[in-house]
């Protein structure tokens, strides 16, 4: 496999697979040579077409998934799709197009289409390719990231009708709005002009299911879900979907709550939206605009002493590992918080050159535009207390449970978002409440963040329950 130190070329020994590959479809069967060799051919007629520099993305997925409601199927779906995506630099000037023709004809016309849009675009003094010497070599990191056991349609449906009868099964449950099980895969080849030449893939299992539980008072949803990249790790459909049942029966016959200033506990299911706002605002492109909170914060203390949040890359079976980042650059855990201090922007090459900083192997990248830049791994720390700890330190206060709408203000950080949860008092849980939103500013909330004990690894971005001492309470 070629590595950075190789030639613009990246010379295979031929071109059949460009000839044989119907319109618009890759087989999962399709190799890294075969997806070198559509790259490597396509990055040649970018240059001959008057490209000084280019790179080139290829992604194949397969998706399947059955919805079941009742005891009875209510849809299967089954999908397999590639896209490619051509990025081409003359000056400083870059366009980008992409496809899911991958026929000969095709492609060489995309590269003539592509390099002539580049010619015409506007000058950016930030586009290019990321310099070689950050990019990584292979052997790339095997980071476990697929089992690849695509599941039958019967598997599916015996995984989503196995979740819902157990939640149906929880005493005071009436009704089912769905159960669904479903598999992913994919794969992506990436090259650029300058000798690189890399593939990253993984797949993904998931089960989830929402009921309704019925009283006197009248009904409540609530839901619950698992997701992994391993069958293995997966939570039996069984349990997920007792969880869900409990849930809808506990939030029975809610209370609405006066307006109060409070703590608000945000429950494990909830909390990684809190550190996705910060995820948002430490995008190098919202950095760059002046749009974020966090503009000036680099290098002060955002959170509390002994708060962490880390972005890793690297996580073994992790939902958002990657060897490299979406230019070929080498990446690695960054400590977006250490210790409570802001210590980095999310950044790809662009950003970083417009901040006058250096790539943090955060590029993102699709078929559709230039990079972008996102979070890997993204995940706060556990802290020390157990989640009845929080609920006894917080002592009398609010837990939310569910939430819908939040909204933060990009420049000043203020925050609302309605929810619905249960009330404690002396640290001990006594009813459920809804028609509630709660609201504060973003800063201050992390500020005063207490984190639990209880972190799970359910996706991308992941964090335990969370305490804010204060919030203020919008009800009656």
């Amino acid at each position: 496999m070629p590595g950075p130190h190789h030639s613009w070329l990246l010379l295979v020994n031929s071109t059949d697979w460009l000839h044989q590959c119907p319109q618009g479809f890759i087989p999962s069967s399709m190799q890294n040579k075969d997806a070198e060799s559509i790259l490597s051919t396509l990055l040649a007629d970018a240059k001959a077409a008057g490209a000084e520099t280019a790179d080139a993305v290829l992604y194949n997925a397969v998706s399947s998934g059955v919805s079941w409601r009742m005891g009875n199927l209510e849809d299967v779906e089954r999908s397999e799709g590639a896209d490619l995506g051509l990025r081409i630099m003359v000056g400083k000037r870059q366009a980008s197009v992409s496809t899911t023709d991958l026929s000969r004809h095709a492609l060489k016309e995309l590269a003539t289409r592509c390099a002539d849009m580049a010619k015409a675009a506007p000058e950016d003094p930030y586009c290019g390719l990321a310099s070689k010497d950050r990019l990584a070599s292979p052997p790339f990191k095997d980071l476990d990231q697929g089992d690849y056991a695509e599941p039958t349609t019967e598997e599916l449906k015996t995984r989503a009708a196995e979740c819902e009868e157990a939640a149906l099964a929880v005493k005071g449950v009436v009704n089912s709005s769905g159960a669904g099980a479903s598999y992913s895969e994919g794969q992506k080849w990436f090259a650029t002009s300058h000798g690189f030449f890399g593939s990253a893939g993984g797949s993904n299992h998931s089960v989830s299911v929402s009921v309704l539980a019925q009283d006197e008072n009248g009904m409540e949803r609530d839901y619950d879900y698992d997701s992994k990249t391993h069958l293995a790790d997966l939570e039996s459909p069984s349990t997920i979907g007792e969880s869900a049942g409990k849930r809808s029966v506990k939030r029975l016959s809610p209370k609405k709550l006066t307006s109060r200033t409070a703590p608000v506990i945000f429950d494990n299911r909830l909390s990684p939206s809190l550190i996705g706002q910060l995820r948002g605002a430490a995008n190098g492109a919202a950095i760059a605009r002046g749009v974020s909170f966090l503009k000036n914060k680099k290098g002060e203390k955002i959170f509390a002493k002994g708060i962490n949040i880390v972005d890793d890359p690297h996580i073994l079976r992790g939902a958002g590992s990657r060897p490299f980042d979406g230019e070929g650059v080498v990446n690695a855990r960054i400590d977006l918080i250490k210790d409570g201090v802001l210590t980095d922007w999310i950044m790809n090459t662009s950003q970083a050159k417009q901040l006058g900083l250096e790539t943090n192997g955060r590029a993102t990248r699709g078929t559709g535009g230039a990079p972008g830049s996102g979070t890997t791994n993204l995940y706060l720390e556990a802290g020390d207390a157990t989640f009845e700890e929080l609920l006894k330190q917080a002592s009398d206060g609010l837990l939310v449970t569910d939430m819908f709408g939040p909204q933060v203000n990009p420049n000043t950080g203020d925050y609302s978002v309605g929810c619905s949860g249960f009330w404690f008092e002396d640290g001990v849980i006594l009813y459920p409440v809804s028609e509630i939103t709660i609201a504060g500013n973003i800063l201050e909330m992390y500020a005063g963040l207490i984190p639990g004990n209880d972190l799970r690894f359910r996706g991308a971005t992941n964090a335990p329950s969370v305490l804010i001492p204060a919030m203020t309470i919008a009800g009656d």
